[in-house]
């Protein structure tokens, strides 16, 4: 059986008569025996278009890589990079794809963007505002993506950092999904010591004994999970910690090329990163699955002051809701669908995913839930209409930080300070606007406020809002509150279950 034949190939007759065996015996009737036979090929060929794995049509595949606190310019595929950022099989998988010029995370640092990410809604809807929220646990209401695939047919995996909980029943496998290997609760996790005893490896809900460095090591796992369910839709979600802090790379990997020893070893770390996203699209084009498989690829948030990140050319880190804290790369590939090596300038947010890759399915969104993504697809098959008309940050009261974008205009919040900019002319954020157009800082904050008034309230006991007289809790005092509210979930998860409730499908 013949397979995995580009479908270019098949306009030549003499290649299509060869693989079949066929030969004609004489000059004459030459022309009609070659179309005699090529006919017969074709149909032969359209026939196992259905039969054969690879070339089968039906649901897609769905990949989502999602990298951490990597640069806006630590890419290479973005002109802005320095010349020590080399990515060529990013940069490959990005020319392949939908460049999102304009991708947002809903979060400015690491667990609140994933917990938001899992569920196509705003995090703030059910509490969580903060890294140290989103690790404690997200609430075990919240449906996740592989809840709605599940029952499509789908087999999932979760591979890498988890953040979004510290005990079992936060982990990945009593989430939705069938398979995990990665590490729970923290944000970081040491490269090379994979046994750490109170910070294990898992496998499922089991603690193990590994080796290797670990970027390999969840690429070597994405790659067995392609191989092992090639032959079903699959959703695979492969989360990096890559290149979060601590900087730890193999030593023969590190190029003294920057002076500055933290960005050589970022510069390794990202080399990792890049070569396993180049083996986790080389396994899926040698299996036939690359193109019908809609794979996503970003990060968390911006990337990291402390690891001397490049966000070019954008303001601000990790941890600021300025464009350099939230604006990432962002690609998006489906080559059955969307046409490779084209940008989408249209604004979309991590959040989109959830309702991007239901739609991609075939899956209706639950009717009786409020998912704040959009679907993607059209914007990425070339339509100019806005997703979102607004779009929100927020940290909650204790730090202040908030910001709110509508259209090219947006404003940050940090405590007392408000800064409006005009991103279609000042992508850096360099000049302050607010002190020439108080309408629309008033209009902006007018928005953000009703917004908030909509979220829930942070799980940690922290205000939703800042103000000049606000007592900002201890971190004692805080995991003092938040020990106290889970002990109180906890209780009614138990009476809930043995009334019968469960919360581990949609609704």
């Amino acid at each position: 059986m013949v397979k995995n034949i580009p479908w270019r190939e098949y306009e030549n007759l003499e290649y299509a008569t060869v693989i079949f065996g066929f030969r004609n015996q004489s000059k004459a009737g030459e022309t009609m025996c070659r179309l005699h036979w090529f006919a017969i090929a074709l149909c032969a060929l359209v026939c196992m278009a259905g039969l054969s794995g690879p070339l089968r049509a039906g649901k897609p595949n769905i990949v989502v890589i999602l990298s951490d606190d990597q640069g806006f310019a630590d890419v290479s595929y973005n002109g802005h990079h320095p010349a020590e950022v080399e990515t060529p099989n990013i940069d490959r998988l990005a020319r392949a794809s939908v460049m999102c010029t304009q991708g947002y995370t809903t979060g400015h640092v690491c667990s609140p963007t994933r917990a938001g990410l899992m569920t196509g809604r705003y995090q703030q809807r059910f509490g969580i505002y903060t890294a140290g929220e989103g690790g404690s646990g997200v609430p075990l209401g919240e449906v996740f993506l592989p809840q709605y695939l599940k029952p499509a047919g789908y087999v999932c995996g979760a591979l890498g950092k988890w953040h979004m909980g510290l005990t079992m029943e936060y982990n990945a496998v009593n989430r939705g999904f069938d398979e995990f290997y990665g590490f729970m609760g923290r944000g970081a996790h040491d490269y090379f010591d994979l046994n750490i005893v109170d910070h294990p490896i898992y496998r499922g809900t089991t603690p193990i004994q590994d080796k290797g460095y670990l970027t390999t090591r969840i690429t070597e796992e994405a790659v067995d999970f392609i191989t092992r369910h090639k032959t079903q839709p699959f959703f695979l979600y492969v989360a990096y910690n890559a290149v979060h802090a601590p900087a730890e790379a193999p030593e023969a990997d590190i190029q003294h090329r920057t002076g500055d020893k933290t960005r050589d070893i970022l510069m390794a770390m990202n080399k990792h990163l890049d070569l396993g996203v180049g083996r986790i699209v080389k396994t899926l084009s040698a299996a036939g699955l690359f193109e019908n498989t809609l794979l996503i690829y970003l990060t968390d948030n911006g990337g990291a002051k402390a690891m001397h990140a490049n966000n070019a050319p954008l303001r601000g880190f990790k941890q600021q809701d300025y464009e350099g804290g939230i604006r990432v790369p962002f690609v998006v590939s489906w080559p059955a669908r969307l046409r490779g090596g084209s940008t989408c300038d249209v604004p979309v947010l991590s959040i989109d995913i959830v309702p991007t890759v239901l739609a991609a399915a075939g899956i209706d969104l639950p009717p009786r839930r409020i998912i704040d993504g959009r679907n993607m697809l059209p914007v990425l098959e070339g339509s100019t209409k806005p997703l979102h008309t607004t779009m929100y940050w927020s940290s909650g009261g204790n730090d202040g930080k908030w910001a709110v974008r509508s259209g090219d205009w947006k404003l940050v919040a940090v405590k007392d300070s408000l800064e409006l900019f005009n991103l279609r002319d000042d992508i850096g954020e360099s000049s302050n606007l607010a002190p020439k157009y108080p309408a629309k800082v008033a209009e902006l904050t007018r928005r953000y406020n009703q917004w908030l008034d909509e979220m829930a309230e942070p799980t940690s006991g922290q205000p939703k809002r800042w103000s000049a007289d606000l007592k900002v809790m201890s971190k004692a005092e805080r995991r003092k509150q938040r020990d106290a509210r889970r002990s109180g979930r906890r209780g009614t998860r138990k009476i809930q279950n043995q009334r019968g409730t469960r919360h581990d499908g949609p609704t």
